[in-house]
């Protein structure tokens, strides 16, 4: 298989496909400019698509192979200033149901969409106390998710475990995307 830029070679078979880019861009629409919808696309749905096809091929080779996506529970939710990200993680939820569809019995196909989640990538989101109590307040469980808390359910969905999941879009919220806040 020919490399695509920043994909590495790849020798036989893979179990599994995990694509978790990161990006927040969070503005107005009214500031946003194309380009950003179209990086934003770029990253979170082209990447996706970029790698599951050079990587279909060695995933077909595997027992049980399964690909993760990653969106947002903005998708779901609606959120101000969420208009250009939520667009991109809405292709990537579409593309998850599709290609489950497409792709069944051979591979499965999931998608995780957290709410804030305590990373680098959010640092900017959770400088100070205020803006953490802020966020926290805002989840039904009163608390910032936490990597672990992904990576556990990200673990489950590409194991054996989880052989009869596909098509699924799975909330790791706080309760955000479901139940009001109280």
């Amino acid at each position: 298989t020919e490399a695509e830029p920043n994909f590495p070679l790849i020798e036989g078979s893979i179990d599994a496909l995990v694509y978790c880019p990161g990006s927040i861009n969070l503005k107005p629409f009214k500031s946003l400019k194309v380009s950003d919808f179209e990086n934003d696309l770029a990253i979170n749905y082209l990447g996706a698509v970029k790698a599951i096809q050079h990587y279909l091929d060695h995933l077909k080779e595997a027992e049980n192979p399964s690909i993760l996506m990653f969106s947002t529970v903005a998708v779901q939710k609606g959120m101000p200033f969420h208009s250009s990200i939520s667009g991109a993680k809405g292709a990537v939820e579409g593309l998850t149901k599709a290609l489950a569809a497409e792709f069944a019995p051979t591979i499965r196909v999931n998608c995780i969409a957290p709410s804030l989640t305590n990373t680098p990538l959010a640092i900017k989101l959770l400088r100070n106390e205020k803006q953490i109590e802020g966020a926290e307040a805002r989840h039904p469980l009163k608390k910032i998710g936490e990597a672990n808390d992904i990576a556990a359910m990200a673990k489950f969905l590409i194991s054996d475990s989880a052989k009869w999941i596909t098509g699924q879009i799975i909330g790791i919220d706080g309760g955000m995307s479901t139940l009001a806040s109280s």
